[in-house]
C-alpha cells in the first residue's frame, strides 16, 4: 500500500494525511472510527452533543478503534473547559477547534500531550493561533461546505503557508489523489474533507438525503446569510430558496422557535443559551440578530441531516459535491486518494530533465 509521510502524519500519529472534518450531526463515532480504522484522521463533532453525549461518544469511538482520532470542540461553548478536561482525562489524540480557543486552553492542553488544531479562515487568524502555541491549523477556502469566507482554496492555502510555519492542513474542495498531490505541492501537510466523508458508507446520513447530494451538480449550492446570519455553503433546496427570499422578521421568528427546540432536546437550560450568546457576541464581530439567527443552524441541520427532512432542513454542503457519484467505504475512499496522489507525484517528478 502507497503512503505519503508529512508532518501532519508524523505530528498525530496517523497512516495517511487525510482528515475527516467534525461535521455537526455527521461525524460521530461510526464515521470517526471508520476513517481512524483506515489511516486517516477523524474528527468527532461534538457541537451538537451535551457533554453526557460527547463522553459516550468519545467512549463509543474508543471501543471501534485504537487509532488515533479527534474532537471537534466550540471554543466559545460555556462548558469547554470541562469537554477539554474531557479530552485529556480520555486521551484523545487532537483538540479540533472552530474558533481560536484561548490562549490558556490550548497551553493545558499541550501540556497533556493532546495536539491542538484550530480551524481558521485567514492568515492573520493562523498568525494568532500559531503564536498561541497552536500545533496545527486547518484552512479551509470558500469552495468549503458550512460556514465558509470569500476566498478560494487556491489563494488563502499559500497566504497561510506563508505566514506561519506550522503544519497547515487544506481544506475547501478536495475529494481525490489530485487535490491532496495538488495540496501537498503548495506546502500543504495533508488535505481535510467533510463533503466527501458523508458520502461514504460508514456516514449515518439517511440515504435519501445522500442520494439527494449525489444528485447535485457544481452549480447546487449556495451560500447564504438566512441560515444563521453567518455565511454558510448549503445545497439548494426548496426550503434554502424560501430563506433567501424571506424578511429579517421570519428569519428571526424561525430562530427563537428553534432555539426553543433546541433548548428541549439538549435539556440546556436558558440561562446557558444566554451565556453562549454573550461569549459569541464577545469573540466575534456578530451582530445581536446573527447571534439570535445562530440558534437556527442545530435543528435545521439535523432536520435534514438526521431525520432526512429536506423539506423542513438545510444540507451543508461543498461545491466539491457536483463532482461525487459514489458511496465508498472510508477504507476504499483514502486508499484510492492516496494512491492516486502517489502516482501523481511520481508522475511529476518524471517531468524533470
Amino acid at each position: 500500500m502507497s503512503a505519503l509521510r508529512t508532518a501532519l502524519t508524523e505530528l498525530v500519529g496517523v497512516e495517511h494525511p487525510v482528515v475527516q472534518t467534525g461535521m455537526g450531526w455527521v461525524a460521530g463515532p461510526r464515521l470517526v472510527a471508520g476513517t481512524a480504522n483506515a489511516g486517516g484522521l477523524g474528527i468527532l463533532a461534538s457541537a451538537t452533543m451535551t457533554y453526557e453525549e460527547l463522553e459516550a461518544a468519545i467512549a463509543k469511538t474508543k471501543t471501534l478503534t485504537d487509532k488515533p482520532f479527534g474532537v471537534n470542540i466550540r471554543a466559545d461553548a460555556t462548558d469547554a473547559p470541562q469537554r477539554i478536561d474531557l479530552l485529556i482525562r480520555e486521551k484523545v489524540r487532537v483538540a479540533s477547534f472552530a474558533l481560536a480557543p484561548k490562549q490558556e486552553l490550548i497551553a493545558k492542553l499541550k501540556a497533556a500531550g493532546v495536539v491542538v488544531i484550530p480551524s481558521i479562515g485567514a492568515a492573520k487568524h493562523a498568525k494568532k493561533v500559531a503564536s498561541w502555541g497552536a500545533d496545527a491549523v486547518i484552512v479551509q477556502g470558500g469552495e468549503g461546505g458550512g460556514h465558509t469566507g470569500p476566498v478560494a482554496t487556491t489563494l488563502l492555502l499559500p497566504s497561510v503557508l506563508d505566514a506561519v510555519d506550522i503544519p497547515v492542513v487544506a481544506a475547501g474542495g478536495f475529494y481525490d489523489g489530485r487535490g491532496l498531490a495538488a495540496a501537498l505541492a503548495y506546502g500543504a501537510a495533508g488535505v481535510a474533507m467533510g463533503t466527501r466523508f458523508l458520502l461514504t458508507q460508514e456516514s449515518t446520513v439517511p440515504d435519501s438525503v445522500k442520494q439527494e447530494y449525489l444528485a447535485k451538480g457544481l452549480q447546487d449550492t449556495t451560500v447564504s446569510r438566512k441560515v444563521d446570519g453567518m455565511p454558510h455553503r448549503v445545497l439548494n433546496t426548496e426550503l434554502v430558496n424560501s430563506l433567501e427570499h424571506s424578511g429579517n422578521v421570519r428569519g428571526l421568528v424561525a430562530a427563537a422557535r428553534n432555539a426553543s427546540k433546541f433548548k428541549a432536546m439538549t435539556g440546556m437550560k436558558w440561562s446557558t443559551l444566554v451565556k453562549d450568546g454573550l461569549a459569541m457576541k464577545k469573540s466575534s464581530d456578530r451582530t445581536w440578530q446573527q447571534i439570535i439567527m445562530a440558534a437556527n443552524t442545530p435543528m435545521l441541520l439535523k432536520a435534514g441531516l438526521v431525520d432526512g427532512n429536506t423539506a423542513a432542513g438545510v444540507l451543508a454542503s461543498g461545491q466539491v459535491v457536483g463532482l461525487l457519484g459514489d458511496l465508498p467505504t472510508c477504507k476504499d475512499l483514502i486508499d484510492g486518494i492516496v494512491a492516486d496522489a502517489v502516482k501523481r507525484i511520481d508522475a511529476l517528478g518524471a517531468l524533470r530533465y
